[in-house]
């Protein structure tokens, strides 16, 4: 039987899965990162062994019996040291026969499209863009954080509302609903009180990104200072979506954009339409998708394209998004501040 190993390592979380190659799921587990970032090398890899060989254990593999193809989309695969360190790991772990290593970003672009190619933005606690073109060239951000120019997602929403109802309280901001609701939302009255908790360590900094869907509200609700963060994170989302476009010369065509991170489950009507707009400046045949299944379901999908030479059936995609977009709602998640 065909077997195809899927890895979504994240910062916060990894997920492991078992596909066969009718795309029927067969395991998948859920762990803390196993980022070499985060952890370590050895840790890393420590921790992604134990989750592999839980996974096979669900599965019913037993022995010498091994995946014809492991796909591992990592956080932390950005730069060619990066690559080669975790190349070298992977091939001493021996987790299937042959092993594809990818950045974690184009797990989510497949998990968001049937092409095979196309533009991905992911906006969860950070940003990051990617892009594949139907020749099958690639593009990517660093997406290092501010070292390489990275401004977005629930952290950087989250510093901004902050930002935002202290300067409103103090006189050097327009006033703002998130005077109240920042502070609401630990429990405390005032700016200036969550201030003082999270420089006291009373509240961790960690949980800043927190405070993005508290924007995100105050913004639908009409609120200007809260909608000028909002619409700035739009303008961003274009941007990064539009240099991954141009830079894969794909403005006359009609890529797929993937947008994928928690950020965009908002229900911000306005936010998404901000974005389809921009996009849609650059190349006016493009098209925003929200992907709905999970990016480990990506890996499955870019382990089966490997395995039958060609991008995988529609139909078996969409059996392998279903499964594991089921599995994942049910999922608990093993990190300790929930991922």
């Amino acid at each position: 039987m065909t077997l195809v190993l899927a890895v979504d390592g994240g910062n916060s979380k990894t997920d492991v899965a078992l596909v066969d190659a009718d795309g029927r799921l067969l395991a998948a587990v859920r762990g803390q990162t196993t980022s070499h970032q985060q952890v370590g090398g050895d840790a890393g890899m420590q921790r992604l062994s134990g989750l592999v060989a839980k996974a096979y254990a669900a599965a019913g593999v037993r022995g010498a019996e091994r995946a014809d193809v492991g796909v591992y989309c990592l956080a932390g695969a950005d730069t060619p040291s990066d690559v080669r360190g975790l190349t070298g790991r992977l091939a001493a772990g021996g987790f299937a026969r042959t092993d594809l290593l990818r950045n974690d970003t184009f797990a989510a672009l497949r998990a968001g499209t049937d092409r095979g190619w196309g533009v991905v933005v992911i906006c969860g606690q950070g940003v990051n863009a990617a892009g594949v073109a139907p020749d099958g060239r690639t593009a990517r951000l660093d997406a290092l954080g501010e070292i390489s120019g990275d401004w977005g997602g629930a952290t950087d929403v989250g510093w901004e509302g902050l930002a935002a109802a202290v300067r409103a309280r103090d006189g050097r901001g327009a006033r703002t609903v998130l005077e109240r609701t920042v502070p609401g939302y630990f429990g405390l009255a005032t700016p200036r009180a969550l201030t003082m908790a999270m420089y006291h360590g009373r509240i961790s900094e960690r949980r800043i990104g927190e405070l993005s869907p508290v924007v995100f509200g105050a913004a639908t609700q009409g609120d200007e200072a809260a909608r000028a963060i909002v619409d700035r994170l739009a303008d961003e989302v274009v941007a990064m979506a539009g240099a991954m476009i141009r830079r894969l010369r794909l403005t006359r065509s009609d890529p797929e954009v993937v947008l994928g991170g928690g950020v965009f489950r908002t229900p911000d009507e306005a936010f998404r339409a901000r974005i389809e707009a921009g996009v849609q400046a650059v190349a006016r045949r493009a098209r925003l998708v929200r992907s709905k299944a999970p990016p480990v379901a990506g890996a499955a999908l870019l382990g089966l394209d490997e395995v039958g030479g060609a991008t995988a059936d529609p139909a078996v995609g969409a059996k392998v998004r279903a499964a594991l977009a089921s599995w994942d709602a049910k999922a608990i998640d093993a990190t300790p501040d929930g991922g």
